[in-house]
C-alpha cells in the first residue's frame, strides 16, 4: 500500500487489530440472520511525511450509507463544546447576518443549530441520510453530499464561498484527504478561515486510545502530518489549540496560502517542537503500541470471564463506534455482555456489529440491574456516570476497559 498523502511506499506497522466489520455498520433484526462483510483492520505508518493510516480494504460509501446511525446531538457535553464553538469564533471573525459559515460534516445539525441561532447564513455537507434529514429538521440547509474540489467548485459558482469553514472529526474519515483539503482552498473566500477538529495522533499513542481505531478512520493525524498536508493543498495552518474533546484533539486553523494574512501563532510552532520531541518522526515512537493493545485487551477478557464466574452480570452503556473495535478485538459476544443501553432511537432495536449484543434503551438497564455497566465512550465517562447515578443504588460499579481497567 502507498501513503495515501504523498505516495510512499508503506512498511512501518503500528498495530494490527486483527478484523471487524465496519463500527458504524449496525444490525437490524433483518441483516442479523445475513452475512456481514469483515474487513482486517491495521494501521501503518507513512516514514516519508508521517501520516498514520489504516490499510485500505473499504470504500467511504459502504461506510457511510443510508444506516449511517451516529448522531452528535445526543451529548450534552459536545453540544455544550459546539456552542462555545460558535460563540468564540464569531467574536474572533466577526461573523454576522452578511457572512456565511459551511461545516463539512454537518452530521444532525449539532453545531449549525447555533449558528442559525445568531443568523449567520450557513450551509451543512452531510452525505448520509438520516443525519441529513435530522439536520433539515432542524431549518440547516443540507448539501447531501461528499466534500472535495468538484463540490467546492460548485459552492463558488453558485456564490456560495465561505468566511468559515467547519470541519470537526471529519479529516480523519476521508480516503482522498488530498483532495478533501484542496477543497478548502477553492471554497473559502480569499480572508476566509477553516478549523479542523481531530483527536491528536501523540494522545492516541501516549494513552493507548486504540479504540479510536475503526476502519471509519482512514487517518490518525499529527500536527506535523497535517501541517504537510495543508501546504501541499493550498492551504496554510496559522493557529492550533488542544481540547479534551475525544480523549484529547486538535482545533487546527488554516486559511488560503495565496490570499491569507492571518499571523502565525506560536502555538504552532511549539506544537510541532512537541511532536518532534517526543519522537513522532522517528520509527522507534510506534514501537511498544501493539504489546500495550494487547494487555489492555487480554485485562478486559479477564475481568469479563471473572465477572461470569462469580455470576455477576455485566452490561454496557453506549454503543459507540469505539466500543464495537475494543468489543470485536477481544472477541466478545451476549454471553459476556448482555445488553447495551444508548441514547440514540435510531441505534436501538438494533444489534452491535461482529459481536452482535443488542442494543437496548435505558429502561432495560433500570430494569435488569446489572451488576457492573462497561462504559464504552470513556470520552465521555464523567457525563455518563452522571447519568447513570441511579445506578449506584442499585449497587452497580462503572466499568472503564480504555487506556486500562478501571473499576469505579
Amino acid at each position: 500500500m502507498k501513503c495515501r498523502h504523498c505516495a510512499a511506499e508503506l512498511k512501518l506497522p503500528l498495530v494490527d487489530l486483527g478484523s471487524a466489520p465496519p463500527s458504524n455498520a449496525y444490525l437490524t433484526e433483518q441483516t442479523l440472520h445475513a452475512t456481514e462483510k469483515w474487513y482486517p483492520l491495521r494501521v501503518l505508518v507513512c516514514e516519508h511525511c508521517w501520516l498514520v493510516q489504516t490499510e485500505d480494504f473499504s470504500q467511504a460509501h459502504e461506510l457511510f450509507d443510508s444506516e449511517y446511525a451516529y448522531f452528535s446531538g445526543f451529548s450534552s457535553s459536545w453540544l455544550a463544546h459546539a456552542e462555545r464553538y460558535v460563540n468564540d469564533m464569531a467574536a474572533r471573525f466577526n461573523l454576522n447576518a452578511d457572512s456565511h459559515v459551511v461545516e463539512i460534516a454537518a452530521n444532525d445539525g449539532y453545531l449549525l443549530q447555533y449558528v442559525k441561532a445568531r443568523n449567520i447564513p450557513c450551509t451543512g455537507v452531510e452525505p448520509t441520510a438520516s443525519t441529513a434529514a435530522a439536520a433539515r429538521d432542524k431549518g440547516i440547509p443540507i448539501v447531501q453530499d461528499f466534500f472535495g474540489v468538484r463540490l467546492a467548485m460548485e459552492f463558488v459558482a453558485q456564490g456560495k464561498q465561505a468566511d468559515l469553514t467547519v470541519a470537526n472529526n471529519v479529516l480523519a474519515h476521508v480516503p482522498d484527504i488530498n483532495d478533501f483539503v484542496a477543497g478548502f482552498s477553492v471554497l473559502l473566500k480569499p480572508q476566509g478561515v477553516a478549523t479542523f477538529e481531530f483527536p491528536h495522533l501523540l494522545k492516541m499513542i501516549a494513552e493507548n486510545q486504540f479504540d479510536t481505531i475503526y476502519h471509519e478512520h482512514f487517518s490518525y493525524l499529527s500536527l506535523t502530518a497535517v501541517n504537510r498536508i495543508f501546504e501541499a493543498n493550498g492551504i496554510t495552518v496559522f493557529d492550533v489549540e488542544e481540547h479534551p474533546t475525544h480523549g484529547g484533539s486538535l482545533r487546527v486553523f488554516a486559511q488560503r496560502s495565496d490570499t491569507g494574512q492571518q499571523s502565525r501563532s506560536t502555538c504552532v510552532n511549539d506544537l510541532l517542537q512537541r511532536e518532534k520531541q517526543a519522537g513522532m518522526l522517528s520509527a522507534d515512537y510506534y514501537a511498544g503500541f501493539q504489546a500495550k493493545t494487547d494487555k489492555v485487551k487480554n485485562d478486559f477478557i479477564a475481568f469479563l470471564l471473572e465477572a461470569k464466574r462469580q455470576g455477576k452480570s455485566v452490561a454496557a452503556y453506549g454503543a459507540a463506534a469505539k466500543g464495537n473495535t475494543l468489543m470485536n478485538y477481544a472477541g466478545i459476544r451476549p454471553d459476556l455482555i448482555a445488553f447495551v443501553v444508548d441514547r440514540n432511537p435510531a441505534k436501538q432495536g438494533k444489534y452491535m456489529p461482529g459481536s452482535r449484543i443488542p442494543i437496548v434503551d435505558e429502561q432495560c438497564l433500570k430494569n435488569e440491574k446489572p451488576d457492573y455497566v462497561l462504559i464504552l465512550p470513556w470520552n465521555l465517562r464523567d457525563e455518563v456516570i452522571g447519568q447513570l447515578a441511579y445506578a449506584k443504588e442499585f449497587g452497580a460499579q462503572y466499568v472503564i476497559a480504555v487506556p486500562h481497567l478501571e473499576v469505579v
